[in-house]
């Protein structure tokens, strides 16, 4: 958790707080169902939360912003996110129904009423929204194919609108087609070795 702040020196109190209480309540739900693999939790804070925290690194939402969280899982990157961006609203939706169970639970625990949660595909969501956010979920033609028709035509940051994706790997072959992806190493970012070969994908919406 030291780390969180050592990177993120803005957080204020209350948001210190929340990112503090998640561990408890992912390790209580863990120990019921595979949220979050369990080997994965002795590295949660650098493995889910700093990791969700890198698209922060990338962009600053402005107040009002809207993100949707494809495929969020436990809530990543959303959940985090979330905290970090209090003026930001985000809309987390997974097909897997206890997994939005256990997002409900962190909402409501840590109070976090900028979170909103859909159990459903995301191709039958309707509404808009600037940004959609995913973690390892699917190839970016994909993710394309689900949900650029989510994404607003209204531009409202330095950057257009579009796809901010944690992956890692080649990607080479799945960004071929996309020429206007940029790939940002994760390791200019961080200096933790889990981030060597971590990247951040942002594909604007042509």
């Amino acid at each position: 958790m030291n780390f969180i702040h050592d990177y993120f020196h803005d957080l204020d109190s209350k948001q210190l707080k929340q990112l503090e209480s998640l561990f408890k309540i992912y390790k209580d739900w863990n120990s019921r169902i595979n949220v979050i693999s369990r080997k994965d939790m002795d590295y949660f804070y650098l493995h889910h939360v700093l990791h969700s925290l890198s698209i922060a690194k990338f962009i600053e939402f402005k107040a009002g912003t809207k993100i949707l969280d494809v495929g969020t899982g436990g809530g990543f990157p959303g959940v985090p996110l979330a905290i970090v961006f209090p003026e930001v609203h985000f809309y987390l939706a997974d097909s897997i129904g206890k997994k939005i169970k256990v997002i409900n639970d962190v909402k409501d625990k840590l109070g976090l009423d900028n979170i909103s949660t859909y159990y459903d595909r995301v191709e039958n969501l309707e509404f808009k929204v600037d940004f959609v956010v995913c973690r390892a979920v699917a190839p970016i033609e994909t993710l394309m194919n689900w949900s650029a028709d989510r994404i607003s035509d209204q531009q409202n940051h330095s950057i257009r609108n579009g796809f901010l994706c944690l992956k890692g790997g080649d990607l080479s072959d799945e960004l071929s087609k996309y020429k206007n992806a940029q790939v940002l190493p994760l390791k200019e970012y961080f200096g933790e070795a889990f981030f060597e070969t971590k990247k951040l994908v942002y594909c604007p919406l042509d």
